[in-house]
C-alpha cells in the first residue's frame, strides 16, 4: 500500500497534530487488535493520498472527512426569534417544559415544534416534545431509552378468561417477563436483528452487542411494564380478521436497553463536543446528517429502534407460547425517536421524546396508568402538532414527591379498588403520579381518533 510512515512522518506532511493521528490510531488500533501498528499506518497513507476515496468508509470515513472538510468547532448562538410552535393542553403542562420547547425552538436548525397535552419536564427536549430540525439530529431530543415503544397483541379468547384464572395468569407473566439492569432470561432465542452489518461495522456497537444479546427480551425499570388485561375493540378494520367485542390482550412498554443508553451516552457526548451552545441548551446539541458522525449516530439509532421492537416481539412470543394461542392482531408504536418526514414540504428530522406518531390513519397506543385505561388510537395527520399524539399520561408527580408524599399502603389500596394485581413496581410509579388519562384524550381529539381501549389486569414491573 505503499512506503512505511511513522507517526512523525505523518505530521510532517501536514497530518493535522490536533489529536486526529493520535486518535484514529487509537481507536482503529483498538478495534483491530489483530493487526500492528505499521500495517495500520500503511492504510492511513492511504488515505493521507486520496482522502476523497474513503469517505464514507466504515473505519476511515471520520479521519477522511476530517482531511477533506473539517468541522468548525465553534459556539452555535441562538436565534432571537423562535420557529413556529403549537400547544395542545397548555393549561395541563408545567412552564419548565414550555420554556424547554421555547429554547429548543430558537436553535438555528429548529423549524417547528408542538407539545402534546401529557407534556412534563425532561432534559432537553420536555418529554412530550416534538421537534423538527433541518438536515440534523439530537441525540438527547431523541432521548436515552431510543426507541422505546408500545406494543399489544390482542387474542382470540373473551376478556372475561381472566375469571377463575387469575393465579395462573398471574404466574405466567412473573415466570416469563424479566426486568431490570440484572435479571435475564436463562435460556435466549436468536434473533435476525444480531446479524445486522452495523454491528461489525460501527466500533460502538461491536463492543455492545454482547450486552444486547443479554438483555434481549428484558424490560427496563422505572415506568416500563409487560401487562394482562382486557381490550374493547370499538371498531375495526377489514385487513384485521377480528370483529368488535372484548378480548384478552398483552401491552408492553419498554426501550432499547442498555444499547440504547450507551449510544445516545456517547453520540451526546460528541455532539457536545461539535456542536458546543450555550449551557442553558448544552443538551440539544446536535450532529449534521452531512457528516459521518451524525451519518454514524443515525444508523445506531435505527438499529436500536430495531433492536427495541426485537425485543417486544421476544417478549410477546414467550407469552403466547405459556398460553397456548398466537395473536391475532399486534399493534405498536416507537416514541423517543426521529424520523425522516415532510413538514411544509421540506424534508425534516422530526424528533418525537414522549409522542406517539400520528399520521393520518397510523395505529398507536396511549397508556393511562396502572388503573386506567389505555387507548388504541388512529392518527388524524394533524400538521400542527407535526403528526403527532401524546405517548400516555404524562406525570403530574416527580419521583421524588411521590416517594415523599405517597405511601405503599395507599397505592396497594387503589390497586385493588380497581381489581388490579401488581407483580414489583415502586411508589414512584404510583397511579397517582399520572394525569388524568380521560383528559389527555379529550384535548388531543383533533389529533386522534379513538379505536378501542385496554383495561390493566395484572401488571408486572421492576422491582
Amino acid at each position: 500500500m505503499g512506503s512505511k510512515l511513522s507517526g512523525k512522518d505523518l505530521l510532517k506532511i501536514g497530518f493535522p497534530q490536533n489529536n486526529i493521528v493520535n486518535t484514529a490510531l487509537g481507536l482503529i488500533t483498538r478495534h483491530r487488535k489483530k493487526e500492528n501498528k505499521e500495517t495500520i499506518l500503511l492504510e492511513l497513507t492511504e488515505v493521507l493520498k486520496d482522502p476523497n476515496r474513503f469517505m464514507g468508509h466504515n473505519i476511515w470515513g471520520k479521519v477522511s472527512e476530517g482531511l477533506v472538510k473539517p468541522v468548525e468547532v465553534r459556539m452555535r448562538e441562538l436565534n432571537e426569534h423562535a420557529a413556529p410552535f403549537a400547544i395542545f393542553g397548555e393549561n395541563e403542562i408545567d412552564e419548565q417544559a414550555k420554556k424547554q420547547l421555547y429554547d429548543a425552538l430558537k436553535l438555528p436548525i429548529a423549524k417547528q415544534g408542538a407539545l402534546m397535552p401529557d407534556a412534563h419536564t425532561g432534559y432537553g427536549l420536555p418529554i412530550g416534545g416534538v421537534l423538527a430540525t433541518e438536515n440534523a439530529v439530537i441525540p438527547y431530543g431523541v432521548g436515552v431509552d431510543i426507541g422505546c415503544r408500545m406494543s399489544l397483541s390482542i387474542f382470540d379468547l373473551p376478556g372475561s378468561y381472566f375469571k377463575g384464572r387469575e393465579f395462573q395468569l398471574k404466574n405466567i407473566l412473573k415466570e416469563n417477563t424479566k426486568f431490570g439492569l440484572y435479571d435475564t432470561h436463562p435460556v435466549k432465542h436468536d434473533h435476525a436483528i444480531f446479524t445486522k452489518t452495523e454491528f461489525s461495522e460501527i466500533p460502538l456497537l461491536k463492543s455492545l452487542l454482547s450486552k444486547a444479546y443479554r438483555q434481549f427480551g428484558t424490560s427496563g425499570s422505572g415506568n416500563h411494564f409487560v401487562e394482562l388485561g382486557a381490550v374493547e375493540l370499538y371498531t375495526t378494520r377489514a385487513e384485521w380478521g377480528i370483529v368488535p367485542g372484548h378480548y384478552l390482550a398483552v401491552l408492553s412498554h419498554s426501550g432499547s436497553r442498555g444499547l440504547g443508553a450507551n449510544i445516545a451516552k456517547h453520540y451526546t457526548a460528541l455532539a457536545g463536543r461539535l456542536c458546543p451552545l450555550p449551557r442553558h441548551v448544552q443538551h440539544l446539541a446536535w450532529l449534521d446528517l452531512a457528516t459521518q458522525e451524525g451519518q454514524e449516530y443515525w444508523m445506531a439509532m435505527n438499529l436500536a429502534g430495531e433492536y427495541a421492537q426485537a425485543c417486544h416481539e421476544d417478549i410477546h412470543r414467550r407469552l403466547a407460547k405459556a398460553l397456548g394461542v398466537q395473536p391475532v392482531l399486534t399493534i405498536e408504536n416507537h416514541h423517543n425517536f426521529a424520523w425522516k418526514e415532510s413538514v411544509d414540504g421540506q424534508e425534516c428530522i422530526v424528533h418525537r421524546k414522549g409522542a406517539t406518531p400520528a399520521g393520518s390513519g397510523v395505529l398507536g397506543i396511549i397508556p393511562g396508568s396502572m388503573t386506567a385505561p389505555g387507548f388504541i388510537v388512529e392518527g388524524k395527520g394533524n400538521t400542527l402538532s407535526l403528526q403527532s399524539a401524546s405517548h400516555g399520561a404524562g406525570r403530574v408527580m416527580s419521583r421524588s414527591a411521590c416517594i415523599n408524599s405517597l405511601t405503599k399502603s395507599a397505592m396497594l389500596k387503589d390497586l385493588e379498588d380497581h381489581g388490579v394485581e401488581l407483580i414489583g413496581g415502586a411508589l414512584d410509579e404510583s397511579p397517582r403520579a399520572y394525569k388524568d388519562i380521560h383528559q389527555v384524550m379529550k384535548l388531543q381529539e383533533e389529533l386522534v381518533h379513538v379505536l378501542g381501549t385496554f383495561s390493566p389486569k395484572i401488571v408486572r414491573m421492576d422491582k
